[in-house]
């Protein structure tokens, strides 16, 4: 992944946007702005722009609709290479911003109007597991179960959007 392609996904409405496709979901750019209210159509369709030039999203298919197209869009597959040969300041930099889109998102909520932790299910932790290779590998694969049926659902009235942050940090050597 080069440098500038780094600097095209570190912006937060772009990582909002590819989060909007995770899970294999093809959607128009009429279908992301009704998930995106906070963005204004003709950002959304810029920012959607420098991701397909970027090479993150293409066009999977088009739809002729009154004179016009409107095109569906999804991730494009990424190479495992592209995330595994990232340079330490990389991984940092990428982190990072991970990082601070939590902290935007936890400071919007608690800057709302009706906050309440306990209904909303607000929840941060830090948990020590000790487990194998083995035990770690099967835990992953059952959360990522759980995650990946979750995250099919369709938006509907009854369903409120919870953003779930994962953070697997294997403990460093010691000195």
């Amino acid at each position: 992944m080069r440098e500038s392609k780094l600097k095209v996904i570190l912006h937060p409405v772009r990582m909002k946007i590819i989060q909007s496709f995770v899970n294999k979901k093809e959607l128009t750019v009429q279908q992301l702005a009704e998930r995106m209210t906070d963005v204004p159509a003709p950002s959304l369709y810029r920012h959607m722009n420098t991701l397909l030039d970027a090479g993150f999203i293409e066009v999977v298919q088009e739809n002729p609709i009154r004179g016009t197209v409107e095109k569906v869009y999804a991730l494009k597959k990424q190479s495992p290479d592209d995330i595994l040969n990232l340079s330490k300041e990389e991984h940092l930099e990428l982190f990072t911003a991970f990082s601070v889109q939590l902290i935007g998102m936890f400071d919007q909520y608690l800057s709302g109007n009706h906050v309440d932790l306990q209904k909303g299910g607000v929840s941060y932790r830090m948990a020590e597991l000790h487990v194998s290779d083995e035990e770690f590998k099967e835990l992953a694969l059952k959360m990522s179960a759980l995650i990946m049926e979750a995250a099919r659902n369709e938006p509907s009235p009854e369903r409120k959007i919870k953003h779930l942050a994962t953070i697997i940090i294997p403990e460093g050597a010691k000195s």
